[in-house]
């Protein structure tokens, strides 16, 4: 018999149905659409905690994806594996026409891309990417000479003047509903079938709460209320679309328009400086630090048991939820860097285990401001100092007194380095670097 026909819509971190920029241009096509989500394994079996809550929340959105499926007669093809194996078995079973997907900016998302590509031209189908995660993606947004801007504000001012109602409009899927491949409804692999277990998190709801936007400038950087969106997650796995919630706040509050670029700011940083993606400093010169690399201290910030109130109250709390306030964010990546001089890329990597909305765009670009490494970072004499960012931004104690309940106690532990005695070590050992960076520049130019 002759096989099916078929365009695939590969959905990967865009999981909804609603306002989907590839799911639409696929039922657009001439051929029924296969919905498709792998749990890939060339991710999943780095994860080291088989609690981990991102692969439980991807769960439940696939779940939640394949039960909306059903009630248009269509079923999502769900598989754990690994990507070309899969499609390989795909073409097997189908005469796949096309296959469309959401463009991922990632390193190891544009390796694992090209080989797909190059497996289905290979069969004679074709690979369709479309922009869907950001406002403006790629160098969409550049300065006057066409290069990609390595500063904030004025990519933000060029980003405002750009936008327009064209870039905010949404793909109106629904209207083609029917053009989905009908068959039954198949099993989704449990999260025991793939190894991992269920924590029963409650994860945040994706209701934009307009009144907490409109306040947002004035309580976001009050860790012990609920004055940040909480929509990081959302945003990371694709169940809220960012041109909606764009268009829906964009007038409520200009600080959380510009939260928002900073995500367009970060995913344009790793597309056109891949290498900051790689383990690389955005700023060369700040690899010539010599970095501590103390695991008895990292291990101590890691568990929240470093004696600066703050900082182990921020620890917890990830440790805890998966969740970490980002005025506490700068305030821990800070400290490992500068205070404990330990490689801002170890910090790096326990955030990408531990966070709930981990990206690897804002979380780089995050650490390497921290670090002063990065685009746009703050420079390297900047050293927050834990206590006045508590007094500042905590002063009655609420955040801390909920995370670090022994912190007025004999049984807390001490300081795990001195303030002052920190602050000129780090001074000293960054200054030592950039004077080394020169010399060496010095010696490359000389003839």
């Amino acid at each position: 018999m002759p096989k099916q026909s078929i365009s695939i819509c590969w959905f990967r971190r865009d999981l909804r149905l609603h306002d989907n920029a590839a799911l639409y241009h696929a039922l657009k096509g001439e051929h029924p659409v296969l919905p498709l989500f792998i749990f890939d394994r060339s991710i999943l079996d780095l994860l080291e905690d088989k609690a981990d809550k991102r692969v439980e929340f991807i769960h439940h959105a696939i779940t939640t994806m394949q039960q909306q499926l059903q009630q248009t007669g269509s079923s999502m093809d769900v598989h754990y594996g690994f990507p070309a194996e899969v499609f390989q078995q795909l073409l097997q079973q189908y005469d796949v026409k096309q296959v469309f997907t959401n463009q991922d900016y990632e390193p190891y998302a544009q390796q694992r891309d090209e080989a797909i590509r190059q497996l289905l031209n290979n069969a004679g189908a074709a690979f369709h990417t479309y922009k869907d995660q950001v406002i403006f993606e790629k160098d969409e947004v550049v300065k006057d000479d066409g290069k990609p801007y390595t500063v904030f504000t004025p990519y933000s001012k060029r980003w405002k003047a750009k936008l327009n109602d064209f870039y905010l409009k949404s793909y109106p899927t629904e209207h083609y509903f029917s053009n989905f491949f009908k068959q039954s409804s198949t099993p989704v692999p449990s999260l025991e079938q793939m190894g991992f277990k269920a924590t029963g998190t409650a994860f945040p709801s994706t209701e934009v709460k307009d009144e907490l936007i409109k306040k947002y400038k004035e309580q976001r950087d009050i860790p012990s209320i609920k004055g940040t969106s909480r929509l990081s997650v959302h945003l990371r796995f694709g169940t809220i679309s960012i041109r909606e919630l764009a268009r829906h706040t964009k007038d409520l509050n200009e600080s959380f328009l510009n939260e928002l670029i900073w995500r367009d700011f970060y995913h344009m940083i790793l597309w056109n400086f891949p290498q900051v993606g790689q383990g690389k400093a955005f700023k060369k010169e700040y690899d010539f630090i010599e970095w501590r690399h103390n695991e008895k201290d990292f291990e101590a910030w890691c568990k929240g048991q470093t004696g600066y109130p703050i900082v182990d109250a921020g620890m917890r709390e990830l440790n805890a939820t998966g969740f970490m306030h980002n005025r506490v964010r700068m305030i821990v990546a800070s400290f490992l860097c500068k205070h404990l001089l330990i490689d801002w890329r170890w910090g790096e990597a326990y955030f990408a285990k531990k966070l709930l909305d981990f990206d690897l765009a804002a979380n780089n670009g995050g650490w390497q401001w921290a670090a002063g490494s990065g685009c746009d970072a703050a420079p390297y004499f900047r050293i927050f100092n834990p206590y006045l960012q508590t007094q500042k931004f905590d002063p009655q104690l609420k955040y801390i007194r909920q995370w670090v309940p022994e912190f007025e106690g004999f049984n807390y532990v001490k300081p795990i380095v001195e303030h002052e005695y920190a602050r000129k070590r780090c001074l000293e050992v960054y200054s030592k670097a950039l004077k080394k960076n020169l010399v060496e520049n010095k010696k490359v130019s000389s003839p």
